[in-house]
């Protein structure tokens, strides 16, 4: 096996016991990027150089521990100090923050070794990496389809075997829905458990960092160091952060598991709704008890997050103005000129649509027909979540409504409606490989109250051990 295929926990634990260094496993990972990169397109900055010196560094300490001398990737919309962060936008080509994101910080100080940013829809607004300002991303398991977005680079980059996990952001299910087209797992922890300082706000009451992995074992590996309260961000929980690797292995006997009908009908492709209902039967055969339940809500979910992720959206792009940072023309006569045409050059099209409904919906004449209305169903959204968690430990449904689609196929894609209701809810859902259909990955979403992850991870855990899909991997031609 080459080293590239390790996991992160036997990578770990073979750099722990010295059998391989740290320059060993970086070398196997650039040599793995140099051979499929041109086909995913999955970096928007490599960081090799750096990463060699990381290694060597780490490779003179007397112990390695946990993350330690792990390759990684972080999505290009977290600051790393010292390299740049675009947003996979042209407004911020070139911007080189002077700071690391609270996540990306802690990576750091763990020991992780940073290979490049990662490709994503420009500032987060999108769903299949189409969008980014530089280039689209492939999936692994066919180059002509979507990677999913707006984290597609870093799902792509865990597939494909470039890195061995990635830091990437999940606003309406972009991570899980990347994760579920490319056949990974990924984790949207609960809104507020991991620091959002340091990530580029979009809509900034659904932004969450989480992780992208290849198996549950790594998720929860990852999830100890970025999870836990940051008095730089506001909106970060004081709450003690367990050790989520003693989640992993439990019985789930007794477990009271919910699928919500609203995630299974129609518009849900046939394969797909038909794998996912396989996986609840093998949740029962692990001792489970799965029920039918109900979300009546979740069916407004699609065009209540339009309209708030759009009105946050605006709120927050309206910093990129040309004055302090970022895109600026130069050839303009005056201010306002300067301000107009450097939005209207650095923003591409899809950023412009956000502004534009954005703006309208909180314009005085429509903010009551809209933005609070919007709201107002948003918490029926959540109150439907909280009656489910009275019953039941997890929701369990698809996390797509297909599988990757072919590049080109389409500009918009209905795919993240199945995740967007966790999303406004703020509580921790997770993607896991729950099957195939024609050879390419099915994702399971698994859903839990605040502060759940560990049972999400239990779950996760028992399903994955009792499966291989976990273990299947792409197989690029190079």
């Amino acid at each position: 096996m080459n080293l590239y295929q390790l996991t992160v926990h036997k990578a770990a634990e073979m750099l722990a016991r010295r059998e391989i260094n740290a320059q060993d496993i970086l070398e196997s990972v650039s040599r793995r990027i140099d051979l499929v990169e041109d086909k995913i397109k999955a970096f928007i900055t490599l960081t090799l150089t750096r990463a060699e010196k990381d290694a060597k560094d780490l490779d003179s300490r007397s112990e390695i521990t946990g993350l330690a001398g792990i390759p990684c990737g972080v999505q290009d919309n977290l600051c790393t100090r010292g390299v740049a962060t675009t947003c996979a936008s042209k407004m911020l080509e070139g911007f080189v923050p002077p700071y690391d994101a609270t996540a990306v910080g802690r990576l750091k100080a763990a020991g992780a070794v940073m290979v490049g940013k990662l490709n994503m829809d420009e500032f987060g607004m999108g769903c299949c990496t189409q969008k980014s300002g530089f280039h689209p991303t492939s999936n692994p398991w066919d180059p002509t389809r979507v990677s999913g977005g707006s984290s597609g680079g870093a799902a792509a980059a865990v597939a494909a075997g470039e890195v061995y996990y990635a830091l990437a952001s999940d606003t309406g299910g972009s991570l899980r829905q990347s994760a579920a087209y490319c056949g990974v797992v990924g984790m949207r922890p609960t809104y507020g458990r991991v620091s959002r300082y340091g990530l580029v706000a979009v809509a900034s009451s659904m932004d969450q960092v989480g992780p992208v992995t290849r198996n549950v074992t790594d998720c929860a590996l990852v999830l100890n160091v970025i999870c836990g309260y940051d008095a730089l961000d506001s909106n970060c929980l004081q709450a003690e952060v367990p050790d989520y690797r003693n989640y992993l292995g439990s019985s789930l006997k007794g477990m009271r598991i919910g699928f919500p009908r609203e995630y299974f009908q129609e518009n849900v492709d046939g394969p797909v709704r038909d794998a996912v209902k396989k996986a609840l039967l093998k949740f029962e055969d692990l001792g489970a008890v799965v029920e039918e339940t109900s979300l009546p809500h979740s069916r407004y979910a699609l065009p209540v997050f339009r309209l708030l992720a759009s009105a946050e959206a605006s709120s927050n792009m309206s910093r990129y103005d040309g004055v302090r940072y970022g895109y600026r023309d130069e050839e303009a006569e005056d201010i306002a000129e300067m301000m107009s045409s450097s939005r209207g050059r650095g923003f591409g099209p899809e950023v412009k649509r956000n502004i534009l409904l954005g703006t309208y919906v909180l314009s005085k004449e429509q903010f009551d027909d809209y933005y609070m209305r919007a709201m107002k169903v948003r918490r029926l959204i959540k109150e439907d979540f909280d009656r489910a968690f009275k019953k039941y430990d997890l929701l369990v449904s698809p996390a797509t409504v297909g599988v990757a689609f072919p590049r080109g196929e389409r500009d918009e894609d209905l795919s993240d409606m199945l995740t967007i209701p966790a999303s406004l809810a703020g509580i921790p859902a997770m993607c896991i490989p729950g099957g195939m259909v024609d050879g390419l990955p099915v994702g399971l979403q698994l859903m839990g109250p605040a502060l759940a992850e560990g049972t999400l991870l239990k779950a996760a855990y028992a399903f994955e051990q009792a499966t291989d899909y976990h273990l299947r991997t792409p197989v690029l031609e190079v």
